[in-house]
């Protein structure tokens, strides 16, 4: 897939004409091109050998013209022509947040910031805070993000992200003022991978103790039973209010709270309503903004910050249509606000249906919700069974009657238990008579069992060749089966593909699970015809998982999108390894949601006699 460089490489164009202050319809057509092809699942290449490519909107002649060149070349001689009118390090500054093509372009022009040495030395002296539109504030932003950058590790993992702002959510809402809780961006449209984690709040102004500015930060973390500590941006044993003389707002104390919370490993930056630091969670240290937002605006707000950036270009362009201003604090009519509370009265008055953040891409979604034909994307309420689980009978913690209780308890009425074949003999896979035990012993459970019901089940390798790890003999006696590729992950496209197609082929084979193999921020994914696969998939009514675990979450969102279009199957697996592992069923559910999945397109949202019909009909 050359999608990911070249979509990268259209983005890093548009940031150099905007650098260049360049026309800026050419800037904008660059950065949707370069969307477009990073939300586009299919090769590339093969969408311009087929010329279908020249259909899709928003691909326009020039722009195709420069794709056709680097599928045939790897180079676009206008991007490189580009980069040759600015100094190299330039691009560079862009990582900083804050730090966007036209702030690079200042530096540059007035100061002759060529790098990021540079800029930081033109931080340190002053001289980048004398420039319009920067300032001290600003100039002490950009020394942290320079900061940052050098420390950080890249994009963390949905999962990490979400324990972040569940530790700082449930700190927040022990806060008495706090009327409201929020995670915004990335996290809230629950993306593979996060950056940093914002979380809106609102107060109510009211519920401010008069007293609470004549106490210290140091009595305040004592009362709290935080032990005492430091704000680096105030004098030791000061708050933001009292430094000032006065009772800190409600705003003010949430985040002087936060920032002095002991998960707190280093304090980034902090203000009357935002503050921004590094928490520690049990794997990583996760940037976390928290923002304290009048109530009055907090629906424009949460809309604001969720994004995406091209979902809300594209609203605020609806609303120029209408003679109307959109913004975080509201829709306006002039000055006269028409929505801001309520984040669902921005897209009715917009004459939209109130858009699901997980669907917020700017893929389609503003379009449907205008013609009323948006999907109800999946919930965890739409899921009855969980299809993909381990035991100990190979390499899972619990036994079948303890992943049957924790089924119990999610409410499930069904659970499908796959222990791995003999070939993966690194997992303690099962051979044709374990697993012949084990399906006895699932009949027996069942036969006591009313108000769950266990299918007997096997996550099968497929080898080499295509072949499966059982034959067509053990396979007839299980009630479900999934098919995997475990082994030989970095061969080549076409021997890959085959390789899946075929398993596809066999009628006992209802699931391909993990389709592309990869670990998020770990191994890339097998390199797949992915259109192949999926239409391959819905031809022979096989379905395609979407693995629940945050290190795969594969299928991927656009993945799952192209399946929903050709009509294939999606079956949503924890591929819990204990009982705790079911618990994972939410971050698949969102990962199909957002390729805009509904309950009809899963195996998960069936009865038991539903299933077995979608079983039987293959076989």
């Amino acid at each position: 897939m050359q999608n990911g460089a070249l979509s990268e490489l259209f983005g890093r164009m548009a940031d150099v004409m905007e650098i260049l202050a360049e026309d800026r319809f050419r800037v904008n057509t660059y950065r949707k091109v370069a969307r477009i092809i990073a939300d586009t699942p299919v090769d590339i290449g093969e969408l311009l050998e087929s010329g279908r490519l020249a259909e899709v909107p928003g691909i326009g002649k020039s722009s195709l013209a420069k794709i056709e060149q680097f599928v045939h070349t790897g180079r676009i001689e206008a991007h490189e022509a580009l980069l040759r009118r600015i100094p190299a390090g330039l691009l560079e500054l862009l990582r900083i947040p804050s730090m966007g093509p036209k702030s690079v372009k200042a530096v540059y022009e007035a100061l002759g910031v060529t790098g990021m040495a540079d800029l930081k030395a033109a931080l340190e002296s002053g001289a980048v805070a004398e420039l319009p539109g920067f300032g001290r504030k600003k100039t002490d932003q950009l020394l942290k993000g320079i900061a940052f950058l050098e420390k950080a590790t890249g994009r963390i993992r949905l999962d990490q992200a979400a324990e972040a702002a569940q530790i700082v959510g449930a700190f927040l809402a022990e806060i008495g003022q706090v009327k409201a809780i929020v995670p915004a961006g990335s996290l809230r449209r629950r993306c593979e991978t996060i950056g940093d984690v914002d979380i809106l709040v609102t107060v109510d102004e009211a519920d401010v103790p008069r007293d609470e500015g004549r106490r210290t930060m140091d009595e305040r973390r004592g009362a709290a039973g935080m032990g005492t500590g430091r704000m680096p941006v105030l004098r030791a044993g000061e708050t933001l209010a009292t430094h000032k003389g006065r009772t800190p707002s409600a705003q003010e104390a949430v985040i002087e709270a936060f920032t002095a919370a002991p998960f707190v490993d280093e304090v980034l930056a902090s203000g009357p309503t935002k503050g921004s630091a590094r928490i520690r969670t049990v794997e990583a240290l996760v940037q976390v903004d928290v923002r304290v937002v009048a109530a009055g605006s907090f629906g424009a707000a949460c809309q604001y910050f969720t994004g995406s950036k091209a979902h809300n270009v594209a609203l605020r362009e609806l609303a120029v249509k209408a003679g109307l201003k959109l913004n975080e604090y509201g829709l306006f009519d002039g000055e006269k606000p028409v929505a801001a509370a309520e984040e669902a009265d921005i897209y009715k008055a917009l004459g939209l249906d109130y858009i699901d953040p997980r669907l917020r891409e700017d893929r389609g979604e503003i379009e449907a919700a205008r013609n009323h034909t948006l999907p109800a994307p999946v919930s965890l309420k739409d899921i009855r069974g969980d299809l993909h689980m381990h035991t100990t009978a190979s390499d899972g913690e619990d036994a079948i009657e303890e992943m049957a209780q924790a089924a119990r308890r999610l409410g499930y009425r069904f659970i499908c238990i796959t222990d791995h074949s003999q070939s993966s003999a690194i997992a303690n896979g099962l051979s044709a008579r374990r697993l012949a035990r084990q399906v006895k012993a699932i009949r027996t459970l069942n036969e006591k069992s009313r108000d769950l019901t266990i299918l007997a089940g096997v996550e099968l390798d497929i080898l080499a060749d295509g072949r499966l790890d059982f034959d067509d003999a053990v396979l007839a006696d299980l009630d479900y089966v999934t098919a995997s590729i475990h082994s030989g992950m970095a061969g080549d496209r076409e021997k890959l593909t085959t390789r899946m197609l075929k398993a596809m082929d066999s009628r006992y084979v209802n699931c391909i699970s993990h389709p592309t193999g990869r670990l998020i921020n770990e191994r890339g994914a097998m390199d797949l015809d992915m259109e192949q696969v999926v239409r391959h998939a819905a031809r022979t009514h096989t379905a395609l998982e979407v693995n629940a675990n945050p290190w795969r979450l594969d299928l991927k969102d656009t993945h799952c999108r192209m399946a929903v279009e050709a009509g294939a199957m999606l079956a949503i697996g924890t591929d819990a390894h204990s009982a705790a592992g079911l618990t994972l069923m939410a971050y698949g559910v969102d990962t199909a949601a957002r390729g805009w999945a509904t309950k009809k397109d899963l195996l998960n949202g069936m009865t038991v006699r539903q299933l077995q019909v979608f079983v039987n009909k293959k076989r």
